[in-house]
């Protein structure tokens, strides 16, 4: 790996940003995770044991929501993937992989294209999970655009917001910016042309979700010139939450020393 250029603007030095719920002193590699819309970097809090001891997982964590609530939700893709390829770089003092599931995923891709292009920072590996190939067709979805109860009923039908939160409405009024900010984001994100990265993608679909058919999921394999796999998994739009077959996956590829 050559060594990344200096950023234009210094990394967060507080930690807003970037969260380890298992340092790893010496970590053999990084795993870097990216929440879907509305996702919080805890939603990845448990895959932190369940990696093998070497890997150390880093939880994005996005503002507008937990401790960064004060702060305003960046509902465009550009600006937020500019921010977060600059807060990884100092994570390039060894190797990193990214991992995003469905608006993780889009910014996981957008964040390692920049990474290559302006920093010479190649991540070991992109895994992509329940969302479709950058190019791929998109559903039209304009949650984002509908009143408070549309956006959550929509968001119930695609299993995308918990019912206990829908019952409790002083914590709904606090989560209801942080997510129609990330539809924002999603749902206006048009790529004018996909670029493939250069380091290999594994891409992860549920076979029964509806929105992402496993098609799509494969039409990764244009947005890379490495190497790519696909694996399909039983369950919907949110199977990465269920099982532990792709945290079983991704240990194995993060352990080919290639």
């Amino acid at each position: 790996m050559t060594s990344p250029v200096r950023a234009p603007h210094a990394a967060s030095p507080d930690g807003r940003w970037l969260r380890r719920p298992r340092p790893v002193p010496a970590p053999r590699i990084r795993l870097v995770c990216l929440p879907h819309a509305g996702g919080t970097a805890g939603a990845f809090y448990g895959w932190a044991e369940a990696l093998p001891d070497d890997v150390e997982l880093v939880a994005v964590q996005y503002p507008g929501r937990q401790d960064r609530f004060g702060e305003e939700c960046v509902s465009a893709m550009g600006p937020l993937a500019d921010r977060v390829a600059r807060e990884l770089l100092p994570l390039f003092d060894r190797p990193v992989a990214l991992l995003g599931h469905s608006m993780g995923a889009a910014l996981a891709y957008e964040v390692t294209l920049r990474l290559e292009a302006l920093y010479r920072a190649r991540p070991r590996h992109l895994f992509v999970s329940g969302h479709g190939a950058p190019l791929s067709p998109r559903g039209g979805r304009t949650l984002h655009l509908q009143n408070d109860d549309a956006m959550v009923e929509g968001l119930l039908a695609l299993g995308g917001m918990d019912p206990a939160v829908v019952a409790e409405p002083e914590l709904l009024a606090l989560l209801l910016p942080s997510f129609r900010g990330d539809l924002t984001l999603i749902e206006t994100y048009r790529p004018t042309a996909a670029r493939p990265v250069t380091v290999p993608v594994t891409a992860y679909v549920g076979d029964a979700d509806p929105g992402v058919p496993v098609a799509h999921a494969a039409a990764w394999s244009d947005a890379t010139s490495g190497e790519f796999s696909l694996r399909v998994f039983p369950g919907d739009h949110f199977f990465l939450v269920v099982g532990s077959e792709i945290v079983t996956d991704v240990s194995r590829l993060l352990a080919d020393p290639c």
